[in-house]
């Protein structure tokens, strides 16, 4: 298999096991295994591994030496605390960021998130939700302190699905469009205290949409599971793994 190959074999298994994940399909705490997943994909076990990997780096699933891998479970008060902390550091970020503002590039923050122009579109679409974690970590950036981001990028792999899933229609995108815009407004007035409000807003209404979407799904899939053949088993079984 020549490399080029492998790495687009890698990436196709990754993106369709990273939306079967954010769709519920492939069902928090349920396990999958490199063996499985191959014959599945029809491919060796290296780019399955691979896909893997990424897929525990970014806080999708565990990978359990000798056991296979584990779905990532949704526990709604342990996600809560790490909305909490995202808060916590997201303020910090912009506290420290009014002793000295960058305005140039939080006007550029401003002109990408400007809701008259969309630049990311209006669906909610993958690169929509890409552009939106970004906003926030290059505000975090801006801080001038890097063990802050480090950190921000740590809570965000434990809350990524969840996260994800709070954009469930376009009102929601438009009036996320909208806030970004209106923080940023705000940092280039030096309203730091008027842009950290709207900011702490801004996270925890995305936390409660995220959190009503996550619940919503997961009790769907239960009812699938529980009209299922196997709905006892803790594995991913054939009839559980996305199409290929």
């Amino acid at each position: 298999m020549s490399e080029s190959f492998r790495k687009g074999t890698t990436g196709s298994i990754y993106e369709t096991l990273r939306q079967s994940i954010m769709n519920l399909e492939l069902y928090p705490g349920s396990r999958v295994t490199e063996t499985e997943l191959a014959q599945h994909f029809g491919v060796s076990r290296t780019p399955v591994r691979e896909a893997l990997q990424r897929l525990a780096v970014e806080g999708y699933l565990t990978i359990r030496p000798k056991h296979g891998c584990y779905i990532r479970q949704l526990d709604v008060f342990e996600l809560a605390e790490y909305y909490d902390v995202r808060v916590g550091l997201e303020l910090e970020g912009i506290a420290l960021m009014g002793q000295r503002i960058p305005y140039r590039e939080v006007a550029q923050l401003a002109e990408d998130w400007d809701p008259e122009q969309a630049r990311y579109g209006m669906s909610g679409s993958e690169e929509f939700k890409d552009a939106e974690e970004l906003f926030h970590i290059r505000l975090a950036e801006l801080c001038g302190n890097p063990i802050l981001v480090q950190y921000l990028r740590d809570v965000n792999n434990h809350i990524r699905i969840v996260r994800r899933l709070g954009l469930p229609d376009q009102d929601s995108v438009m009036q996320t469009y909208r806030e970004h815009h209106e923080i940023c407004q705000r940092i280039l007035a030096n309203d730091m205290d008027g842009a950290a409000v709207m900011l702490r807003a801004h996270i925890h209404e995305s936390q409660a949409k995220s959190r009503e979407v996550t619940l919503a799904q997961l009790q769907m899939r239960r009812r699938e599971r529980a009209l299922g053949t196997d709905a006892g088993s803790d594995s991913a079984t054939p009839g559980t793994l996305p199409a290929n």
